[in-house]
């Protein structure tokens, strides 16, 4: 399904511009140009990085330590 009608990104390109290392919505903004014409599409791909990042198994050693 398509996200952003200007720039024709649909939900599967978010989400694989997701798995290959975008972590905000800067990054799909700048690697697919959601949210950079008319901003319509911004909750909707929001809701779909959020998802996406919640679903990435997390890496214990890069987690930050709390100050001792």
């Amino acid at each position: 399904m398509y996200i952003c009608l200007c720039k024709a990104v649909s939900d599967k390109a978010i989400k694989q511009s997701i798995a290959d290392g975008a972590c905000s919505m800067r990054d799909l903004k700048a690697r697919l140009g959601v949210g950079s014409q008319c901003g319509k599409c911004v909750c909707q791909a929001s809701a779909i990085l959020h998802n996406e990042l919640v679903k990435q198994p997390r890496d214990a050693n890069n987690l930050a330590k709390p100050a001792a």
